[in-house]
């Protein structure tokens, strides 16, 4: 079981702290609740027709993801506010893997040009998997 955050001591930090974690509360069922049955629902209040267009499968596909990031956004951006009321923002640097040597460079690309070799032949040489009759 993870330990809760420590809390301030003093009494409007601690108000807001509190608030903060309500609101990210909040944002994270916006975010995987409200976003994608909000753009379903407006969607569907836009186009009328029983008929699906690919209009709305694309405002849909595009919609979705799109808030979503602009959410998650917001809520690091409150989760970086909360870190620096409560003094618990991490020190930590973190190294990604392609910083570290020439050789993780040299494996990142090899492994993304690996990548593009088999869409390519999967699209243009692959040919159609299914039996034909």
């Amino acid at each position: 079981m993870a330990a809760l955050p420590p809390m301030p001591k003093d009494g409007p930090t601690r108000v807001k702290a509190f608030g903060l974690i309500a609101l990210m509360a909040i944002g994270s069922v916006v975010l995987w609740l409200v976003v994608p049955f909000g753009w379903l629902y407006a969607v569907s209040q836009i186009y009328d027709s029983s008929e699906p267009s690919m209009g709305s499968f694309v405002m849909v596909l595009v919609g979705i993801p799109l808030t979503m990031v602009v959410v998650a956004k917001l809520l690091g951006r409150l989760n970086r506010i909360y870190g620096e009321i409560t003094n618990t923002t991490p020190q930590v640097r973190v190294v990604l893997p392609w910083h570290r040597s020439m050789r993780d460079v040299v494996m990142v690309c090899s492994v993304a040009f690996a990548v593009v070799c088999l869409l390519i032949w999967f699209i243009v040489a692959a040919g159609n998997p299914l039996p034909s009759n």
